[in-house]
């Protein structure tokens, strides 16, 4: 008999999101410009990622790269293990759709629909049922303390409330990621703060993972990890210790 315990030997974790070698040039007139220079990054479920840096630093390629906007030049992008360069261009776009969400620093609304509408298309698109859409879009609106603005059109809103409207729109599949690029970068310091405080309290909630490319510093706080684009690299900006921490949001987030 074999009084040996028996072990149980753990699963690997497969990330959400797993950039392996990435890199991305631009040619501008004769020369050629590189912006990600052999790029690793992993994010599992649930963890946020602040993605902090000079304005441009190269965040917002790599937040495009990252969501299947650009193609690498070398390197591959996974998605729950699934290598990007696989895909064909409906998976790609299905799964811009349903595994992604995106927050841009324009909240980027349908002028001519209204919040709730807004919310709802991303749904019916993926195939939901107009009542199904609409009402899971009023629970999200809700969520972001817009019950009385749904039937409001973007221009109808102040700017605080379209990217609310904005978050929403990207919550409304149920994605496994969150992708923002500078979400609250256009608004005044109050109305920055009230909603990149609903934007980590729902992270939170759902148990999304995120990357968050941010100048500021409170957003970035809150999040499980910082890091930041130098030289095209990428670096852990808690490897820098407290007092670089410090110096370098003094230099590059309070701009």
């Amino acid at each position: 008999m074999n009084d040996q315990p028996e072990t149980t030997a753990k699963l690997p974790v497969i990330p959400v999101l797993a950039l392996k070698s990435v890199r991305r040039h631009y040619v501008q007139g004769k020369s050629i410009i590189d912006v990600l220079r052999g790029i690793d990054l992993s994010i599992v479920a649930g963890e946020t990622v602040a993605l902090v840096g000079p304005s441009g630093a190269g965040k917002s390629t790599l937040l495009h790269v990252t969501g299947l906007l650009e193609a690498p030049d070398e390197g591959e992008v996974f998605l729950n293990g699934a290598p990007s360069s696989d895909m064909d261009d409906d998976t790609r776009t299905k799964m811009r759709r349903e595994y992604l969400g995106f927050v841009y620093q324009n909240h980027n609304l349908q002028p001519e629909f209204s919040a709730l509408e807004n919310v709802m298309i991303p749904q019916m698109i993926a195939g939901k049922k107009k009542s199904a859409a609409a009402e899971y879009a009023e629970y999200l609106l809700e969520k972001m303390g817009l019950k009385d603005r749904m039937k409001h059109r973007p221009a109808q809103l102040s700017g605080g409330e379209a990217q609310r409207v904005a978050i929403a729109r990207a919550l409304a599949n149920k994605p496994h990621m969150l992708l923002a690029d500078e979400p609250t970068g256009n608004l005044d310091p109050m109305t920055s703060e009230a909603v990149f405080g609903v934007l980590v309290d729902i992270v939170r909630e759902t148990g999304l993972s995120a990357l968050i490319a941010t100048h500021n510093p409170e957003l970035a706080d809150c999040m499980d990890r910082m890091i930041t684009l130098r030289d095209g690299k990428l670096e852990e900006l808690d490897t820098l210790g407290m007092s670089g921490r410090i110096a370098f949001k003094q230099r590059f987030i309070q701009v």
